[in-house]
């Protein structure tokens, strides 16, 4: 049991980044304002998103916050059986928790999510640190899942005929 403490940590540290980044955002940056991080990389864009990404799904609150429960207890559930043995997925799940419970909550209270982190050099949409932890987490996700299925071939071709 103790061991899956630390992966809900590490969901919950994710979370808070997000939310801080986020509450930092709407309190001392107006919407539509622009700070340059690294010039003609990316800046900072203060804009409220009340769909998904893309801007998909606009107004569709209820929609995301039902799906969003159902996808958090699911990654409790799946957590709790696999933490011990797949350390890497655990990891993984816990970030895409921390983000998925940012965006739920901002969803939940505000109707809308905080977005704020723009690549310049690039045409792509306004994002969150939720986002770039449920990203990250999907990307270690299929790591893993190469990882484990590169394992599984490896050890079926060193079995004796």
């Amino acid at each position: 049991m103790v061991y899956v403490l630390r992966y809900f940590i590490f969901a919950i540290i994710a979370f808070s980044v997000d939310q801080l980044i986020k509450w930092s955002v709407a309190t001392y940056m107006d919407l539509g304002q622009k700070i340059p991080l690294i010039s003609g990389v990316i800046q900072l864009t203060s804009i409220r998103n009340r769909g998904a990404a893309f801007g998909i799904l606009q107004n569709q609150r209820l929609f995301f916050i039902v799906v969003t429960a159902i996808v958090l207890i699911g990654i409790i559930v799946y957590l709790r059986k696999i933490y011990r043995k797949q350390k890497l997925l655990a990891y993984a799940l816990a970030l895409i928790f921390g983000g998925a419970l940012g965006n739920f909550v901002d969803r939940a209270l505000h109707g809308e999510v905080v977005d704020m982190l723009e690549f310049t050099f690039i045409n792509y949409p306004v994002f969150n640190m939720a986002d770039v932890f449920i990203t990250t987490g999907v990307i270690m996700i299929m790591i893993d899942t190469f990882r484990s299925s590169k394992a599984d071939k490896a050890s079926s071709q060193s079995l004796p005929e």
